[in-house]
């Protein structure tokens, strides 16, 4: 019996996330997912724009990340909107809970992804909002990176 090796071409990534918070750390988490669901990311209708993350009784959830509705899904489809458990080690679990309680410091989605496993992986940062005169200064790069990709072609 041959194993199948899944297509890694579903990458949705959080184009906002990076203009507005300075990444601290990043981690690879799992995410619990129903069937629907892991249908309906494998098609890529996932937005992670609103997502973030927060600590219940020790475990960490995502709140906001919209995974639309299966298309051939029945009445047993799953809600959009619904909080999902991510699965990290308890290592990465604490050091990211005593992080996270500092002032200013949030977890946000940055990639969702599908390994090679076929399994849905979710890239999470621990991250601190950009002033506003650290967001001109990411325009001002981006544009003069621009400015000298031109000039070299």
């Amino acid at each position: 019996m041959a194993k199948e090796k899944f297509s890694n071409d579903i990458s949705i990534k959080n184009k906002k996330a990076s203009f507005e918070y300075q990444f601290i750390d990043t981690y690879i988490a799992g995410i619990q997912l129903t069937g629907t669901e892991i249908k309906s990311v494998r098609q890529g209708n996932v937005n992670l724009q609103e997502g973030y993350c927060f600590f219940h009784n020790g475990e960490l959830y995502i709140r906001g990340m919209h995974i639309a509705k299966y298309n051939e899904g029945n009445y047993n489809n799953h809600d959009p909107l619904r909080e999902r458990k991510l699965l990290l080690q308890k290592k990465e679990l604490s050091k990211l809970e005593g992080n996270s309680e500092e002032k200013g410091l949030t977890i946000i989605p940055i990639k969702m992804f599908i390994n090679d496993r076929g399994l849905a992986k979710l890239e999470i940062a621990l991250a601190k909002g950009k002033k506003i005169h650290d967001k001109r200064d990411t325009i001002k790069e981006r544009d003069v990176k621009r400015e000298m990709d031109r000039g070299f072609e």
